[in-house]
């Protein structure tokens, strides 16, 4: 058994398994938990090749990313949407599934 680091080995997950990736970015932007969705978008990138080639893709600097996708990060939307189109992804909008009638 091979002895990587945890990114590491989450970024070939998602590599592996994009489908996985999807339900758990849709997770984490449910509950609403910025600082995990900025953790997996890092290891994401580690997935799509690294910050500087998602960044080369996305037209934006690759300081900017890392940054944007820091502990402390702040990412804006279009920063956002252009990192996720580089993944074949994007940002959208649903209702809430309600179980009960609403009043």
């Amino acid at each position: 058994m091979r002895d990587i680091p945890h990114d590491e080995a989450m970024a070939e997950v998602f590599r592996e398994d994009p489908a996985y990736a999807v339900a758990l970015l849709n997770d984490i932007l449910e509950d609403g938990d910025q600082g995990e969705l900025l953790i997996v978008l890092r290891q994401m990138a580690k997935a799509f090749g690294g910050v500087s080639k998602v960044a080369e893709k996305a037209h934006l600097n690759s300081t900017h990313i890392y940054r944007a996708l820091s502990a402390k990060g702040n990412p804006q939307i279009r920063s956002l949407t252009a990192i996720l189109r580089t993944m074949g992804l994007r940002l959208a909008v649903q209702p809430i599934q309600t179980t009960g009638h609403v009043s």
